[in-house]
């Protein structure tokens, strides 16, 4: 870009926000275009008058927003985005940091990890159909009292190993985001400090940065969270909570050890740390290793729900928590989500305790390894990591690649993944040059086997093979 400089003439707020919102509407305008580079930080901020701190923020906030995406070393540059006059009955809803975009039509949805689709629609179907005809009344109202076979579900759907949380310490969710959010609104404070690993489920992290919580990050390994760096973390910032995923982290597919589940137990005891423990794709395997709850019951929180191996759309989801904390999660829930509907937390309880959701799940998993199985056959020779129950692969990218420039790439060619910019909890200076693919959102083998091909070509012509310019 050249003599190009924002206006700053107009807007509210501090300069970093009048900033973003400025290059923001020069992008909706078409002064600014996709794929364009925006002006090095300090560059930009000698022209302006202002400070480098000021420009870096305003760069983050416009990642946040879905409109642009950088790397150390490389620069900040302009996504492309949905075109207006695309036909709405073909796109699909899709989240690009926090800003909501539709996915360009005729693209192979590798950005999500879903459960697949494997006919449960019509079970679904079929328990809508009879929960309506049995309680009518409940479904024309409020949900003002909870039956007791919510809990009950609840209960039986995170039991996994020798962790069996009594019903008396259960919370029905709005899916395990919802479930997540609630026990940190409940339990800390606006400027308390939540823990993050740098590669996580980011979406947590921005919407605890939403209700004002900060994220202090935490380094992880090959091997997942390290204990010794939790440590240093909890002496310095003395963070009120940590959120993790002991089994199958998300991005990395990362299974903590036993003995860093005992010293990650250890350390929250010993600077009282609230731990949050999603065990959302710990259902999909058969690791034998305890749940932290088991290790810390009297601090540990265990969310998990139906996303991911029964039904995303049912939007089912529970935690188990110490009853001390029970009634301020449930209250913190309603007062974030507007409650429960009746008619979605007794069709996944139904579901549950009939079970057919653990016979999809069932099913969900043998549809997962065939394709996971499509991945390692295609990708052989590069180094990825892969769980044959979970419905995403880690692809750790070779030299040159970069990780934003192989997701342009990837979207040029037809496919829809994620870089590691999605998944980074804050501000972190480490680079990973990785990229997540989920495998379960097409509906066919074929087109698995299709988008893996594209990958691996990709992969093998390197930046040789990519152009934005052509």
């Amino acid at each position: 870009m050249t003599n190009w400089l924002p206006d700053l003439t107009t807007g509210s707020g501090p300069l970093y926000q009048r900033l973003a919102d400025s290059i923001e509407s020069d992008i909706d305008k078409g002064i600014i275009d996709a794929g364009a580079k925006l002006p090095p930080q300090r560059d930009l901020a000698y022209d302006i008058g202002t400070t480098v701190g000021t420009i870096g923020r305003a760069y983050q906030l416009l990642r946040e927003r879905g409109l642009v995406s950088g790397e150390v070393g490389r620069g900040t540059y302009v996504l492309a985005q949905q075109s207006e006059a695309a036909s709405p009955e073909f796109a699909e809803p899709a989240v690009q940091g926090t800003r909501y975009v539709d996915a360009p039509s005729g693209k192979l949805r590798f950005d999500s990890t879903a459960a697949p689709d494997i006919g449960q629609g019509a079970i679904v179907a079929n328990m809508l159909s009879r929960t309506v005809q049995d309680h009518p009344h409940e479904i024309s109202s409020y949900t003002r009292d909870f039956p007791e076979r919510w809990f009950e579900a609840g209960a039986r759907w995170l039991s996994r190993n020798s962790f069996r949380p009594a019903a008396e310490t259960i919370v029905p969710t709005l899916g395990t985001h919802a479930a997540v959010m609630a026990a940190i609104a409940a339990l800390t404070t606006p400027g308390d400090y939540v823990a993050f690993e740098h590669l996580t489920y980011s979406q947590i992290a921005r919407s605890a940065g939403l209700i004002g919580r900060r994220t202090a990050l935490v380094a992880s390994d090959e091997e997942g969270l390290d204990p010794e760096d939790f440590e240093r973390v909890c002496a310095q910032k003395h963070p009120k909570m940590i959120f993790l995923m002991p089994t199958v982290q998300n991005p990395t597919l990362a299974i903590l050890s036993v003995s860093r589940r005992e010293a990650i137990a250890r350390v929250a005891r010993e600077y009282n740390v609230i731990l949050i423990e999603d065990d959302l794709y710990g259902g999909l395997t058969e690791d034998p290793a305890p749940l932290l709850a088991e290790y810390a019951p009297e601090r540990t929180i265990v969310a998990g729900g139906l996303s991911k191996s029964v039904a995303a759309g049912v939007r089912g989801g529970w935690l188990s928590c110490p009853p001390a904390y029970r009634h301020r999660i449930r209250v913190a829930h309603k007062m974030m989500t507007g409650g429960m509907p009746f008619l979605l937390a007794e069709v996944n309880a139904r579901l549950v305790l009939s079970g057919q959701a653990g016979d999809i799940r069932r099913r969900c998993i043998a549809e997962i390894a065939a394709r996971i199985a499509i991945v390692r056959e295609t990708l052989t020779g590069f180094a990825f990591r892969s769980h044959e129950n979970v419905p995403f692969v880690w692809l750790t990218l070779p030299d040159p690649w970069l990780s934003g420039t192989f997701r342009n790439a990837c979207l040029e060619n037809g496919v829809l993944l994620d870089d590691e910019d999605e998944f980074k909890a804050g501000r972190s200076e480490q680079v990973f040059h990785g990229v997540r693919f989920g495998v379960s959102q097409p509906r066919r083998r074929e087109e698995i086997a299709g988008g893996v091909a594209v990958i691996r070509r990709l992969l093998e012509e390197g930046r040789a093979g990519y152009d934005r310019s052509s």
